[in-house]
């Protein structure tokens, strides 16, 4: 029987889960471990039916090379669809706590509500969408500038499937209210040691194709996901420290408490933003960019002097999410000068990005691919310039705690983060369905205009929602006293967050496109229509 030990394995891990759900401490732990046993037990049954491990279509390093040494694609092909899927999920999530914001009786209790469903919202993002995102393009990445096939042999598999139940566990966990309410890190301590494990086996494959290569030199891009892979390892485990109260119970306590905690945390999660998805993604950029540009990266010797001035400036900054609080003044005054300092590289980044298209400047206009990049790295050098302002402590003692900090994480996540997969993916899936060419670049045309409008209409409304906020709670009257409650500030800002719906509406839409594009470009359809420049329409040289 084919896949005999991982059929064995998921049995075992099912019947622990039965054993959980069946002795656990409290009825979230018991809950959770129902869930566990179940996708288990779909698990077990999949397996029963696939009849090869084989990828399908492998495709050689180079010709003459074949067989034992080809690529391995397959959990790529499963990484580009979940990174689709859950990115739907994400966005779909986050239109409906929109609507929950500026329509309050659409918190449906006790699992439906704002407070569960934002944290559903943020880890699908972030670790859903973008996390396969960055594993499905690091396996890619690593096995065509290495030359080599991912290391390790089927523990790529369990890279992937493992981070899956990751995500499943941790969105359940969060519907249910099992939480460590860790902003990024929300999960309990079992969750938690899981993605460790699997995080580790990551780095194993990942590490371990770098130190097969064929190829001599490690090309930048795997510099940036190599540090993305490290960095949050240490993170996770570290901000993560919890005594549980039992090994059947859902509950845990950190190992820091008060302001240490705080600094931890924010420790954690300013560079979760920064590793994540900053350094990963940017490992994207520096493949991605230049292939579809056909184009050398502008200046490898500045792609270096990035990645080395990014990866130590970025680790001190976390502490100005801390400003006017217990924390020292010296750590806060610290977190803001690495804030500021941080401009410099980042910028260098989106430079050497939009440099790498010198002489293909053409290509914005006729290639839907290169706008989506162009405008990700936009945005990126948007948000690496709004993200230093405010750290700034006078700017911040305006910004913080207001709807611009909603605005500015999303002008990144959404702008720079999930155009430049969105590109990446777009660039995949053909290649790895052995496809001539995408389904429609009409509709990747349709999906870059409704994605760009949907970002520009949220930002710019959370802007000045922010600002309004931040004046109102700091007005006073003749006498010293606040001249607005704090009910009229949330009055105030409904128009704001009925207009924040339809910019995500949009930017939904346009990934409801993407999807339905790849699912026709994966069955192998080509749409017939006409150019998105044609030579009559083209603009000519001036006489």
């Amino acid at each position: 029987m084919k896949h005999a030990a991982q059929v064995i394995a998921v049995a075992a891990a099912a019947i622990l889960a039965l054993f959980g759900a069946a002795f656990g401490r409290d009825e979230l732990f018991q809950a959770h471990a129902w869930i566990l046993f179940f996708v288990l037990a779909l698990a077990g049954y999949l397996l029963l039916q696939r009849k090869t491990s084989e990828d399908a279509a492998l495709i050689p390093l180079k010709d003459g090379e074949g067989g034992a040494t080809a690529y391995m694609d397959g959990p790529i092909r499963y990484g580009a669809v979940a990174t689709m899927f859950w990115g739907i999920v994400g966005f779909l999530v986050g239109v409906v706590i929109a609507v929950q914001l500026a329509w309050p009786q659409f918190n449906f209790e006790p699992y439906l509500n704002f407070g569960r469903l934002r944290p559903l919202h943020t880890s699908a993002v972030i670790f859903a969408f973008g996390g396969n995102a960055l594993l499905c393009t690091s396996f890619w990445v690593v096995q065509r500038t290495c030359r080599q096939r991912l290391f390790g042999g089927d523990l790529v598999w369990f890279v992937f499937w493992g981070y899956q139940l990751f995500i499943v566990l941790a969105a359940t966990g969060y519907l249910l209210g099992v939480t460590q309410s860790k902003e990024y890190a929300e999960p309990e301590w079992y969750v938690d040691l899981w993605l460790t494990i699997v995080w580790v086996a990551y780095l194993v494959v990942f590490f371990g194709t770098l130190l097969t290569r064929r190829e001599p030199h490690i090309y930048v891009a795997n510099w940036f996901y190599l540090s993305f892979i490290i960095t949050i390892a240490m993170l996770h485990v570290v901000n993560n420290l919890a005594i549980p109260v039992s090994l059947l119970g859902s509950k845990s306590y950190s190992a820091f408490a008060g302001v240490q905690d705080a600094l931890t945390q924010w420790w954690y999660g300013h560079n979760a933003v920064g590793f994540f998805l900053t350094a990963g993604f940017l490992g994207m950029m520096y493949y991605f960019m230049p292939k579809q540009a056909e184009r050398p990266v502008y200046s490898y010797r500045l792609s270096i002097v990035h990645f080395w001035s990014l990866i130590f400036l970025y680790i001190w900054a976390g502490p100005h999410h801390l400003h006017y609080t217990a924390l020292p003044d010296w750590a806060q005054t610290l977190g803001m000068v690495f804030s500021i300092m941080l401009w410099m590289p980042s910028w260098g980044g989106m430079i050497n990005g939009l440099m790498t298209l010198a002489g293909a400047w053409d290509k914005v206009r006729t290639d839907p691919l290169i706008r989506m990049m162009v405008i990700a790295l936009a945005f990126y050098g948007m948000s690496t310039f709004e993200g230093p302002m405010m750290s700034i402590k006078t700017v911040n003692s305006l910004s913080h705690y207001t709807d611009w900090t909603i605005g500015h994480v999303h002008s990144g996540a959404l702008g720079w983060v999930g155009m430049i997969s969105f590109a990446a993916i777009y660039f995949l899936v053909p290649r790895l369905w052995g496809r001539r060419r995408l389904y429609s670049l009409r509709m990747v045309n349709w999906h870059f205009w409704l994605a760009t409008l949907g970002i520009v209409v949220y930002a710019a409304v959370m802007w000045v929602s922010g600002i309004t906020q931040g004046l109102m709670w700091r007005e006073y009257d003749a006498e010293g006293f606040l001249v607005y409650s704090f009910a009229e500030t949330v009055a105030a800002m409904h128009p704001y967050y009925a207009l924040r719906v339809f910019g995500g509406l949009l930017y939904l839409l346009g990934a409801l496109i993407m999807a339905y594009n790849l699912y026709q470009t994966i069955r192998g359809r080509e749409r017939q229509e006409r150019p998105l420049v044609t030579t009559a329409t083209a603009a000519q040289p001036a006489e």
